[in-house]
């Protein structure tokens, strides 16, 4: 897909819906009782994963647009299932699935295959998981249920998933199952286990369940942050911009874009705020031409992690040196993230390197542009890549444009009006 470049930017829009609070409103309502109504859902490829997932244990779903029915239930039937090219979907089921009994089976495409689950198979089995995999501890897995106990966990690196994962799996285990973080990582599944009577606690940098039982809730899922993020630095990027974001879940732990954006000088307010299970907002973002360069480091990542490659593109229209440094999980996402955005950049003409846990980006000449970009199938490279396009002198052209699917499927449709 040609992006030509874009004089000004100036819009008011909706964001695609928030990914992660969807897959949790349908995972956790399928094993809750009652029925629920999930409005505003995000129906993108992963999230279609989840839903067929649940479906194959036993949970009623109906879509009907972006509104979702689920009458979910207590036990889940046995499955094989395959969860494409989501690694929420996997990672959270392998710990959900861990206290039901028979054997289910969890598989996906060939970058599923090779995402390594380690670090959320080992704690599981310190609970008393039954978890076989493939060479290198990755997917194909198959959990058979178990009787667990609960623990109390160290985070070596912030991680949702993982975090998720265990707690998860404490809803059936006996006893207190407490994780402890170093730097706090978002907390969706926590706020959604709360609303749904979950026994769960969080002080300081821990957060402790224990066996219970939930209630399906309904849940109006707010705008996703992440896909807020491309349009707010198109804003802040070509002069006379502005764009007006409404319903965008500004949950704490997902806002490191907007830290970010106001310490480097862009102008980013925040209005009509109000709550439902998480903080929901409008958000401005406006051009003002003196951003001064900025430095992530790895206390700040898990608020930002999945906007680290278009913060990468803000960085090459800002004049100086911008570092980003902790963010050696990006390797582990759809693609190595730091070297799918580094070789992007460097074709649209970016002064940007490679480092072990990030990069350095030597910013204010803008970009060039012109080159033909391979997103590598990963949804967030290919929608940077168009943020780039866009801003740069001669734009670019965007191979498989389809992966945005998995996050914002009208992604490039509002790039174009």
């Amino acid at each position: 897909m040609e992006v030509k470049p874009l004089k000004s930017f100036v819009k008011t829009l909706a964001p695609a819906p928030d990914k992660s609070v969807t897959h949790r409103a349908i995972m956790l309502n399928s094993v809750a009782r009652g029925k629920a109504e999930i409005t505003n859902a995000l129906l993108g490829a992963d999230c279609m994963s989840t839903i067929e997932c649940m479906r194959a244990m036993g949970a009623k779903i109906e879509v009907d647009g972006s509104r979702v029915l689920v009458e979910g239930g207590e036990e889940l039937k046995p499955a094989e299932m395959y969860v494409g090219n989501s690694g929420t979907t996997l990672r959270l089921l392998t710990g959900l699935l861990t206290g039901y009994p028979g054997k289910f089976v969890l598989d996906g495409d060939a970058s599923i295959r090779k995402r390594p689950m380690k670090r959320v198979v080992e704690p599981l089995r310190e609970m008393g998981a039954k978890i076989t995999f493939s060479e290198g501890v990755r997917a194909p897995l198959s959990v058979t249920g178990a009787r667990l106990k609960g623990i109390s966990y160290n985070m070596p690196v912030a991680s949702a998933q993982v975090k998720s994962a265990i707690l998860l799996a404490g809803l059936n285990a006996d006893g207190i199952t407490t994780v402890h973080e170093t730097i706090r990582s978002r907390n969706h599944t926590e706020l959604m286990l709360k609303a749904m009577g979950a026994k769960i606690w969080i002080e300081n940098h821990a957060t402790a369940i224990m066996r219970g039982t939930l209630t399906a809730i309904d849940v109006d899922v707010p705008g996703d942050i992440s896909s807020a993020a491309y349009p707010m630095v198109l804003a802040a990027c070509l002069k006379g911009a502005h764009v007006t974001l409404k319903n965008v879940g500004v949950n704490p732990t997902r806002t490191g874009i907007i830290t970010v954006m106001k310490e480097c000088g862009a102008a980013v307010e925040e209005s009509q705020v109000r709550y439902a299970v998480e903080k929901i907002a409008t958000l401005d973002v406006s051009y003002t031409g003196n951003m001064k360069p900025f430095n992530i480091g790895r206390e700040l990542i898990p608020y930002l992690i999945d906007e680290i490659p278009v913060l990468a593109v803000l960085a090459c229209f800002i004049d100086g040196e911008s570092v980003i440094t902790g963010a050696e999980e990006l390797k582990v996402k759809e693609s190595n993230r730091i070297d799918t955005t580094v070789g992007m950049l460097k074709a649209m003409g970016a002064d940007i390197t490679a480092t072990d846990d990030g990069m350095i980006i030597r910013g204010g000449k803008g970009l060039k542009g012109g080159a033909t970009i391979d997103p590598r199938g990963d949804h967030r490279i290919a929608m940077a890549a168009a943020v780039a396009a866009a801003m740069s002198e001669r734009g670019a052209d965007i191979l498989d444009p389809g992966c945005v699917a998995v996050s914002y499927p009208d992604f490039f449709r509002i790039l174009e009006e």
